[in-house]
């Protein structure tokens, strides 16, 4: 077996060059024909598009923190902030000119998201993987709308020489016992076709037995494959990791005893997902619930985070790696999983006011972002819920996460599609990528 070895497009390659040049272009393209065409009215239309924006993000805050009356009024002011700035574009003869600036932003955003994501952090890997005498692999026929069954993931898995336990079962499966099961009668590979809470699981055992994990995308979201750059229209393609795969080593996260991929969650959304019928009806229950969760001062929280300290937070996410910053809430791609350190956000939002503040994003004051080794979440209860890669618990306050470095061993396919994740646009960056010539980091 070969050993490990950085596997990337090189830092500052011809492609990523031009896709840098083709972004600011387009940039320039943008500024250029809205100044043109609209002269000193440029700057009356990027404070409407800015205020209409502003006032609909007000207005989903009520939205998710009020019922009745108040919400309705909220819901038709959400709506109609930005039909309004659309009408007044229309009504002023500037609407394709908007729409024509709108779409080089979005070419410029795009190329430029593109181009960075191709410089990122070398991904090492180990090829030239010995084959698996006996690997084992849980499927559970009800992830995804029924993708095990779509795709035909069992007699594949089977023809490849995995063992295959299907899930099918009335009850919810222990599949973390299912695992241990699994190793202790000689498994030498522990895989899972099902959700992120489903994997996290017996990827803990495949952790605590030191053995490789395997990833089959077959639930609805599976934003650790995403991350891993899998295949999720596909979920048969993530089979070929036992024929010509690759060995990728990635952190895991830690919730005192209970292991996450993802990410671990408190507050508001980790008190819904406690519901029972959070799971028939997400939509529902989110809007049912949240006015409580989001006004009652009792599920305030307390983030200890180095020398970071929040308090009077609502909702706090610890993530395994930061989360992108390309977009308000930050819960974008992950660009790396092996980076050693926790993401973490946490959102105090008390107000309308200080929901459109979180328009600002990072500069905000209602949001916080940060990094760590560890983290500390306190509250004046004595245990908090949690939600632990979609999954309900409850953990005993004060709660110590944590990050454990390159423990968990993924087998992947030698080829994924996509393996460079969408990088955040950031303009300086960008610059001297553009106009740096030769391998440059940028």
């Amino acid at each position: 077996m070969s050993g490990a070895a950085p596997q990337r497009a090189p830092d500052g390659d011809g492609a990523s060059r031009w896709l840098a040049r083709s972004a600011l272009a387009a940039a320039v393209a943008a500024a250029g024909l809205l100044v043109g065409v609209a002269g000193i009215r440029s700057v009356g239309l990027l404070a409407l598009g800015a205020a209409g924006a502003v006032v609909s993000f007000a207005g989903l805050w009520w939205v998710l923190a009020y019922r009745g009356l108040r919400r309705l009024v909220a819901g038709v002011v959400t709506v109609a902030a930005p039909v309004t700035v659309v009408v007044l574009y229309a009504r002023a003869g500037l609407l394709l000119l908007v729409l024509a600036c709108g779409g080089l932003w979005a070419l410029a955003l795009a190329a430029g998201g593109a181009a960075l994501s191709r410089t990122g952090a070398a991904e090492h890997v180990i090829g030239d993987l010995p084959p698996r005498r006996r690997p084992f692999v849980i499927m559970n026929p009800r992830s995804g709308g029924g993708k095990v069954e779509r795709f035909d993931l069992v007699r594949k898995a089977r023809a490849l020489g995995a063992e295959v336990v299907v899930l099918d079962g009335p009850g919810t499966a222990d599949v973390a016992a299912l695992a241990r099961q699994a190793v202790r009668a000689g498994a030498d590979l522990l895989g899972v076709a099902g959700g992120d809470g489903t994997q996290a699981k017996v990827a803990e055992v495949a952790v605590e037995s030191g053995l490789p994990f395997l990833v089959v995308a077959a639930g609805t979201r599976n934003h650790f494959a995403k991350d891993l750059g899998l295949d999720r229209t596909d979920p048969a393609r993530c089979l070929d990791a036992l024929a010509d795969g690759v060995e990728v080593r990635v952190d895991v996260g830690w919730v005192g005893d209970r292991m996450f991929v993802n990410n671990a969650s408190f507050g508001a959304y980790a008190g819904v997902v406690q519901s029972p019928a959070y799971r028939a009806d997400k939509a529902a229950t989110a809007l049912d619930l949240l006015p409580d969760l989001l006004t009652a001062q009792h599920a305030h929280l307390r983030l200890s985070a180095g020398p970071t300290l929040v308090a009077g937070s609502q909702a706090i996410l610890v993530s395994n790696n930061p989360y992108a910053v390309g977009d308000v809430a930050g819960l974008g791609r992950r660009e790396r999983l092996d980076g050693g350190v926790l993401g973490v956000l946490a959102v105090s939002v008390n107000s309308a006011a200080d929901a459109a503040r979180l328009v600002r994003g990072g500069r905000s004051r209602s949001l916080t972002r940060v990094t760590a080794g560890e983290v500390v979440v306190d509250a004046d209860a004595p245990s908090v819920p949690v939600g632990i890669d979609g999954e309900a618990a409850r953990v005993a306050t004060p709660v110590r996460c944590r990050i454990q470095p390159g423990a968990l061993r993924v087998w992947v396919p030698r080829s994924r599609p996509a393996r460079r994740p969408w990088h955040p646009v950031e303009w300086r960056r960008l610059y001297r990528l553009a106009f740096t010539t030769g391998r440059t980091r940028p």
